[in-house]
């Protein structure tokens, strides 16, 4: 619709050896021109494109004096632009690495070490010239592996290196996980609460420097409870359809050593004082690390703890061993906000999570055990100094 509609075109920017050629160019388009604000031609509404090719000469000759008279400051304007300094087109290195800097990938510097090339001798072609492990590969005329997916960038920070490959397990190792398959044949249960240790944690700081540890103080606690609800003590035997009961209240505690897991066995917990309780458990603990326990003191538990709190952990849950009834996770006492008459509080508050055999033991013996745990480590601690 061009040539319906003229346009009139002010050209006051156009580059001055162009300019004729544009006139012409558009003016098959039948456009109107003004140069400097003076119209040098205006084709008539409707000209057939042949009639306007055949004004091209008055266009020429019209805009051949107004071009002169452009060019001079407009090709000044030109030489100056293109007198500027340009913009690097390399990669331009951070403003805070020092002359003289090699920058390079790690993997870069490795590959470099092995192949005996000094990185000083390579163009990088990394981000802000980075030195990557390509570059070294094509300075020591080899192909890139391939990679599974493309990285963005490499990072700067030194990479460990990582273990790789099958490593045979040690005979602990075998017989953990031994004892781990067999807990899929248990059908087991888990049920939490959280316990308040504000009277805890004082008992715990005032015995704590006589040597009392908190695993010493929560398993007397728990053989305590244990002592109200025998259930959780026994453990279902499959073949004979029986519950068996055990009067002997043994508390084993995890404990992770090299290589492996060990459970040290502290017998008669309950029928302890607390003072007896943790000097054993420091010698079974010694035992465990040198690995010099007997098998009577760590597979005679009757019902186990597995206490992370030490590592902060704010919650877990875990697995049921093979001849027992029950095994309590113990996490990390956190502070934690609670309403008290209206008004916010802060307390200390730990989680505890109790997994159990669903053949003998149902939700109701659980959440009662927990119960009267939680009531000792809330209300009535000194029971354990006792």
């Amino acid at each position: 619709d061009s040539f319906l509609h003229p346009r009139m075109l002010r050209i006051t920017s156009a580059r001055p050896l162009a300019l004729a050629s544009l006139l012409v160019a558009c003016a098959t388009q039948a456009a109107a021109f003004s140069l400097g604000g003076l119209p040098v031609c205006a084709p008539a509404l409707g000209a057939s494109r042949a009639g306007i090719c055949a004004q091209r000469p008055a266009f020429l000759a019209a805009a051949a004096p107004r071009t002169l008279a452009l060019s001079a400051p407009m090709m000044a304007a030109a030489a100056a632009k293109s007198d500027a300094p340009k913009k690097p087109t390399g990669p331009v290195r951070p403003d805070n690495v020092p002359a003289g800097t090699i920058m390079a990938t790690p993997e870069a510097k490795k590959l470099a070490k092995k192949n005996n090339i000094k990185l000083d001798k390579i163009t990088g072609t990394g981000t802000f010239g980075r030195i990557t492990e390509h570059d070294v590969l094509a300075a020591a005329g080899k192909a890139p592996e391939a990679k599974k997916a493309p990285r963005a960038s490499a990072s700067t920070r030194a990479i460990p290196d990582l273990p790789d490959g099958p490593v045979p397990l040690s005979g602990m190792q075998v017989a953990v996980a031994n004892n781990m398959d067999a807990t899929l044949t248990i059908p087991s249960f888990r049920v939490t609460r959280k316990v308040e240790t504000t009277k805890f944690d004082d008992l715990y700081a005032a015995l704590k420097p006589k040597g009392v540890s908190v695993s010493a103080l929560l398993s007397k606690a728990v053989a305590l409870a244990v002592e109200q609800h025998p259930l959780l003590n026994a453990h279902y035997d499959a073949k004979t359809k029986n519950i068996v009961y055990k009067k002997n209240i043994n508390i084993a505690n995890a404990v992770a050593i090299e290589g492996g897991l060990i459970t040290p066995v502290m017998q008669n917990t309950n029928e302890m004082d607390i003072m007896s309780i943790a000097s054993e458990w420091r010698e079974l603990v010694g035992k465990a690390k040198s690995g010099t326990l007997k098998p009577a003191e760590y597979n005679s538990g009757t019902f186990m703890v597995s206490n992370l709190g030490m590592m902060g952990v704010s919650g877990f849950g875990a697995l049921l061993p093979v001849g027992i009834g029950s095994i309590l996770a113990v996490s990390a006492s956190l502070p934690t906000v609670v309403m008290r008459k209206g008004m916010p509080t802060e307390v200390k508050v730990m989680e505890l999570t109790i997994t159990c055999d669903h053949r003998h033991i149902y939700g109701a013996d659980a959440a009662q055990f927990l119960k009267t745990l939680a009531g000792i480590l809330e209300d009535t601690p000194m029971d354990m100094i006792i």
